[in-house]
């Protein structure tokens, strides 16, 4: 069974640069995992951040389960995410630098049908990068206009 995409977050390319990726567990709970088989997930505006050496999601969104009722649980709670200590220094050495966060890059379950996130620790882009970075692809994809006439 290949892995399922749940949600990406299609602004994180183009808002950062990525500088290393982590495949992170995640601690849920109630009628969660229900509502993301459905896929019911958005990554917009999400962040991690390290607190006391544990990580936390921040602001994702997982909506209610609709036959949840009373188990339901906030849908834009902190969630603990579960990594290795050595990762989780690699993270906090990272993130003290300037400009550097932890961004959430997809959720998906794995061949084993458990929930994952693939985190990122990224750089901020300026304004002038993604305007070079928008004026690269056009470049590109002429090329490939052009290349594909001849």
């Amino acid at each position: 069974m290949p892995e399922k995409l749940i949600a990406t977050n299609r602004k994180a390319r183009h808002e950062y640069n990525i500088l290393d990726r982590f495949e992170a567990g995640i601690v849920l709970r109630g009628t969660e995992v229900k509502s993301l088989r459905q896929g019911q997930a958005n990554l917009n505006d999400a962040f991690a951040t390290v607190d006391r050496g544990e990580v936390f999601l921040q602001n994702a969104h997982i909506s209610a389960y609709e036959q949840g009722n009373r188990w339901n649980l906030p849908e834009r709670r902190a969630r603990k995410l579960l990594l290795h200590q050595r990762e989780i220094k690699r993270l906090v050495v990272g993130v003290t630098r300037k400009g550097f966060t932890i961004i959430p890059l997809r959720f998906y379950f794995n061949d084993k049908g458990i929930a994952k996130l693939e985190i990122a620790l990224a750089k901020g882009k300026k304004t002038f990068d993604k305007r070079e970075d928008i004026k690269r692809r056009d470049l590109e994809r002429e090329d490939g206009r052009d290349y594909k006439i001849r």
